[in-house]
């Protein structure tokens, strides 16, 4: 077995391992091509994604982890309709209500709204086969965060890649992630976040508090997961007597 069948071997180890990942009912592929690890597959959720990447990169051996890892989709939608939702979702959103929003639609960039004069920077989407792509330049990571989380909440996303640009650049820290997840779990109408405490230290976010169902503290932990930069969660959120 030469190095590279070892690394692959121990990769498919740590995925075991981890029940989240479930890789009986979710196979993942690895391979490795030219040093990198390459993961391939639709897995069962944002946390099953993240934490994947997690395992591999932590396997000694590993050089570079290229992310072609999917999540199974809250319904199967085609990408037009998708764009639809997606564009309501950034157009409505209180947060970004001072930014440009695009879309990218067969191959030509479409202006849905033009910033006003206090500009608060520029989305650009674009949606294919239910992967969205965020693109352009925002103001602060706040707005960063809050338009990739809407993007994962759109009904039909199998993935998200934020490549916003924050200009000016800004310091990234763990009370930056926490006034973020915050946020997002008061823009959830399914959950009820005064019950909620939250704290993150270098990037794992720990839920505390009462939740009143179960589904409740999953779609918390869930959010969570969602926001740009969250490494792990820890959900010791419990239900309400």
């Amino acid at each position: 077995m030469n190095e590279a069948q070892v690394v692959v071997k121990r990769i498919q180890q740590a995925l075991e391992n981890e029940p989240r990942i479930n890789p009986h009912r979710y196979p993942v592929k690895v391979h490795m091509v030219q040093g990198a690890v390459v993961m391939e597959g639709e897995v069962a959720d944002i946390a099953a994604k993240k934490l994947a990447l997690e395992a591999a990169g932590a396997i000694e051996g590993t050089r570079g982890v290229v992310d072609q890892l999917r999540v199974v989709p809250s319904e199967r939608r085609g990408d037009g309709a998708i764009s639809d939702s997606l564009a309501n979702f950034l157009l409505n959103s209180n947060e970004l209500r001072n930014c440009t929003i695009r879309v990218v639609s067969n191959g030509k960039l479409e202006t849905l709204r033009e910033a006003p004069p206090d500009d608060g920077g520029s989305i650009d989407f674009e949606i294919k086969d239910g992967i969205i792509a965020l693109n352009g330049m925002v103001i602060s990571l706040s707005h960063k965060r809050i338009a990739g989380v809407l993007a994962w909440w759109t009904p039909g996303c199998r993935d998200v890649v934020n490549s916003l640009d924050v200009v000016p650049q800004e310091e990234d820290t763990d009370y930056e992630v926490i006034d973020a997840v915050r946020l997002v779990l008061e823009m959830d109408s399914f959950v009820q976040p005064e019950q909620i405490d939250v704290k993150c230290s270098n990037y794992v976010v720990t839920l505390q508090g009462y939740v009143r169902t179960a589904d409740e503290r999953q779609r918390a932990e869930l959010d969570t997961w969602y926001v740009f930069g969250v490494a792990r969660v820890i959900n010791n959120l419990e239900l309400l007597g």
